[in-house]
């Protein structure tokens, strides 16, 4: 079983693929499943981050204050930025800008951690970043929608926020307070947990696309181009600034995982939960979930192959 599951893990980006494809050309492989389980699944994916997280992982935050700030203030003006010129250069509908400014204003992907491990980079910040910018999502991700889409959308910000505690903060303290206090079932399932995320992610993707198959037939080449190019310029940009940091390599690596790889699982979540009534936006975090896996999983190639944990940019 545990060989299965990291199998799993290790060929997450390419099981959201084939999951994608045959939402996409069989439809009814998973429309029958509702949208409004894709709020239950994204909060089982955060409670399996709440397990593998421990209070060692937020002290980072305390002992590393200006890489973390470095890292957060990259990770929410970068993405959010990027998204906002994205939607204006290639002149995309109402519902879709939204959709790539919900992605681009959500806070670091939980599959960043992983991406960042394979790749050799500063694991420490990696971990630490995804969970401050978790942490401070409920109040900076709404905000960040209002700025960038409120003159296309009216926007909800304190039931967005809300609905960011209930899917993603929730969660992740009940598997925080699980491994305090049943630390042994914790630790049994901990190791099946990415293979269980990977599954869910995975599951969602599929959802989405089914329900949203002949629209994203139709307008579906632009939205994947401007994914593409959203994730790869937030990869470039991460890594740059690291590197104008003077950064070692390891943490330009996780700076540049950490802001190229969104929680686009929320973006849909948060378009299916407040943007009902412009359901394409909930395609740009569906694409979104298949490109940055297949791209994090090459990019964790490139870094292997270049990273020296010594190395200084100079």
């Amino acid at each position: 079983m545990k060989r299965l599951c990291d199998f799993i893990a290790q060929w997450m980006g390419l099981l959201v693929l084939v999951v994608a494809a045959v939402a996409m050309f069989l439809p009814e492989s998973f429309i029958w499943i509702d949208t409004k389980t894709i709020n239950p699944l994204l909060g089982v994916i955060m409670f399996g981050m709440g397990l593998t997280l421990s209070p060692n992982d937020f002290k980072i935050v305390l002992s590393r204050p200006k890489d973390i700030l470095v890292g957060c203030l990259a990770q929410f003006t970068i993405m959010p930025l990027l998204a906002w010129l994205l939607t204006l250069a290639f002149s995309l509908p109402k519902e879709l800008a939204l959709g790539v400014i919900l992605v681009g204003c959500c806070p670091g992907g939980t599959a960043s951690n992983v991406i960042t491990y394979l790749a050799k980079g500063d694991l420490a910040l990696s971990v630490g970043m995804t969970a401050c910018s978790t942490l401070l999502a409920p109040i900076v991700t709404p905000l960040l929608v209002l700025l960038t889409a409120g003159t296309m959308v009216e926007v909800d910000t304190l039931g967005m926020l809300l609905s960011i505690v209930y899917v993603v903060i929730a969660p992740i303290i009940v598997g925080l307070l699980c491994q305090r206090f049943i630390p042994r079932i914790t630790k049994a399932v901990t190791p099946y947990l990415p293979a269980f995320s990977s599954l869910a992610i995975a599951l969602v993707v599929g959802i989405i696309v089914s329900h949203n198959a002949d629209r994203l037939m139709l307008g579906g080449l632009i939205v994947i181009l401007v994914v593409i190019l959203h994730n790869l310029l937030g990869l470039s940009l991460g890594f740059a600034i690291g590197r104008l940091l003077r950064l070692e390599k390891p943490k330009c690596v996780a700076l540049s995982i950490e802001v190229g790889m969104q929680n686009s699982g929320l973006a849909s979540s948060l378009a299916n939960m407040h943007f009902a009534a412009y359901p394409l936006a909930t395609i740009p975090g569906a694409v979104f979930s298949v490109w940055h896996n297949i791209s994090g999983a090459l990019a964790a190639k490139i870094f292997q192959r270049t990273t020296n944990n010594n190395q200084l940019y100079i």
